[in-house]
């Protein structure tokens, strides 16, 4: 089941900039999120990447369950997925986070990945991370969430206030929604400050080595390993 819920010129959403970085009219902005029971539809097309977050009951993916995978092609609108507990048969879903002609962008890449491979048994690939771009080029702050990211890099207020609610509820309220849905909408345009940054400093293929490594890291943090950091003497 699918259900779409679209709003026009809401001051969450609703920017100055356009995903190119153009100046727009926020009047004709009409955004849109699209709420899937389990999978998404089998005729959804990302393009070339696809911004990708979880919403789960908690920090530690053994204890704390998927609840809600978001996903946005960068185009102003928003896919949920919400899971039923114990119900994560998403072939659809599972096809896209495994394509190799599709970039999964995250915020955090490390925590999502992992709780995809506990609960969805995929490796999510190939993957990139806005909070390791950042913390490789922005090394002239410790801010590196994803909130001080949007401010910095694309001017925009993220409204963090769902971020510590039930996610397992029957009912995902409509607060709920556009908080999820806010935290893939501008991860394409993050990358793209990111990566323009990362050329600038010659740190861009070190970045991609990183990224590369997060599949071993997700499965060293489900094995037990998370809190170990295991270079040090």
């Amino acid at each position: 089941m699918s259900s779409i819920r679209t709003w026009r010129n809401r001051p969450l959403f609703c920017h100055k900039l356009d995903y190119n970085g153009d100046e727009i009219d926020e009047s004709d902005i009409t955004m849109a999120i699209h709420f899937h029971e389990g999978d998404l539809p089998a005729d959804i097309s990302f393009g070339g990447s696809v911004a990708v977050d979880s919403e789960t009951m908690g920090l530690n993916p053994h204890r704390d369950r998927l609840c809600v995978v978001q996903l946005s092609a960068g185009d102003g609108d928003a896919h949920l997925v919400r899971f039923r507990q114990g119900a994560y048969a998403a072939p659809n879903l599972k096809k896209l986070l495994t394509s190799p002609d599709v970039l999964k962008i995250f915020h955090f890449a490390r925590f999502d990945v992992a709780v995809m491979k506990h609960y969805l048994g995929v490796d999510t690939a190939p993957v990139y991370c806005t909070k390791i771009a950042s913390k490789l080029v922005r090394t002239y702050t410790d801010r590196h969430g994803l909130k001080d990211l949007c401010a910095e890099l694309a001017d925009i207020q993220l409204d963090k206030q769902q971020q510590s609610s039930d996610w397992g509820a029957d009912e995902i309220s409509e607060a709920q929604q556009h908080y999820a849905a806010s935290d893939v909408l501008y991860l394409h345009k993050l990358k793209c400050k990111l990566d323009m940054m990362l050329e600038r400093e010659g740190r861009a293929e070190m970045a991609s080595k990183a990224f590369a490594f997060l599949a071993t890291r997700a499965d060293m943090d489900l094995a037990g390993f998370e809190a170990m950091d295991i270079f040090s003497h």
